[in-house]
């Protein structure tokens, strides 16, 4: 295991977020988790079999950190980590083709929609899941597909930001996803390098339009992608202090957190191993780096964080960091997942989103 006695501040939160093996922690998780410079954990289906196990859980990643950031990507249709025992979320695209029909109805489907899923993870004691998904739907990107609200830059903002008011209820960050835009393309930066060779002129004026009117609305946060626009890069965004310095945050004033998408996805190769990965993302801007199913990675990140990040976890990151930790509720306060599902307010969301 990788040591850190050299950072002492505990009050700071460390750069890398990492996963955990199963159900339950082993030991080796919890030498991790301890470590100063794991400043986050993220979910997956494999760590959930019922509210029970999901709470001990959690409770025991709070015993090794207590600063510890707990997310999880739950954002609707495909991807939901928790399915059964959770309310069922539809996907993005769904509350953009009501939008068509119905705008008012849509709009406030996603606030309820938003502030349910919101709600329920709050009930553990999780600070943020991964959303939403600001990309817009060509056609093209499977990858993305019913994961994005619509193709119409405004359509998508609006549906945002009534989703982020309703998960801001509840006491839970936003996370807009994939900056500048993965929509265009076909490839799955999972599996592969996606190139996108639209001029910057182009993304601009579409793709980061949403991303412009959704930070506008208070986005606490920005996932960019493992993609390479090849009008303006060499490197996949995530790794571009091009986007990440430059765009985001001169030209559009972003002052949230920069999280980097997985840095085990084939899209992120480009950077070579997992320490080059690691510097290059943190480099380019990024506040956070995910480290995620290969361990081997996560202990290489922490030796370069060990040997080469300095005597210090960077205090402004870790200030934009703070901002992602799971808030009181403005409308409820955080209640087990029983007592939130005997509310009002809680019963309205999902007879509202099960019609």
């Amino acid at each position: 295991m990788v040591q850190s006695s050299a950072f002492s501040d505990s009050s700071l939160i460390g750069p890398l977020m990492v996963d955990v093996e199963g159900l339950t922690l082993t030991d080796e998780d919890r030498r991790l988790l301890a470590n100063p410079l794991v400043g986050g954990v993220i979910l997956f289906s494999r760590n959930y079999a019922d509210h029970q196990q999901l709470h001990d859980l959690i409770l025991g990643m709070r015993r090794c950190n207590e600063n510890l950031l707990i997310a999880v990507d739950h954002e609707g249709g495909r991807v939901q980590r928790f399915r059964d025992g959770f309310t069922r979320i539809p996907p993005m695209r769904y509350f953009g083709e009501l939008y068509v029909s119905d705008k008012t109805k849509s709009i406030a489907l996603a606030k309820e929609c938003g502030w349910l899923f919101a709600s329920e993870l709050r009930a553990f004691d999780i600070d943020f899941s991964f959303a939403p998904v600001l990309d817009l739907d060509y056609g093209i990107s499977s990858v993305i597909g019913d994961r994005a609200f619509s193709g119409d830059a405004s359509i998508v903002s609006t549906l945002a930001n009534a989703l982020i008011e309703g998960m801001r209820e509840a006491g839970m960050a936003s996370t807009g996803k994939h900056f500048p835009g993965h929509g265009a393309i076909e490839a799955d930066s999972h599996i592969a390098l996606p190139v996108d060779d639209r001029p910057y002129h182009d993304i601009q004026a579409q793709d980061i339009e949403s991303f412009k009117q959704v930070m506008a609305g208070g986005l606490n946060a920005i996932m960019p992608a493992h993609v390479i626009y090849t009008d303006v890069d060499d490197k996949p965004a995530g790794f571009s202090t091009f986007w990440l310095k430059d765009v985001l945050r001169k030209q559009l004033v972003f002052n949230g957190v920069i999280f980097s998408d997985d840095l085990t996805m084939e899209g992120a190769s480009v950077a070579g191993g997992y320490a080059g990965r690691a510097e290059s993302a943190l480099v380019a801007g990024c506040d956070m780096i995910l480290v995620c199913n290969n361990r081997a990675g996560v202990f290489e990140a922490l030796e370069y964080l060990v040997q080469s990040n300095g005597k210090e976890i960077d205090s402004e990151s870790s200030r934009r960091l703070n901002a992602m930790k799971g808030g009181e509720a403005l409308t409820l306060p955080v209640l087990t997942l029983s007592e939130l599902r005997k509310s009002e307010r809680w019963l309205s969301a999902a007879a509202a989103l099960q019609q």
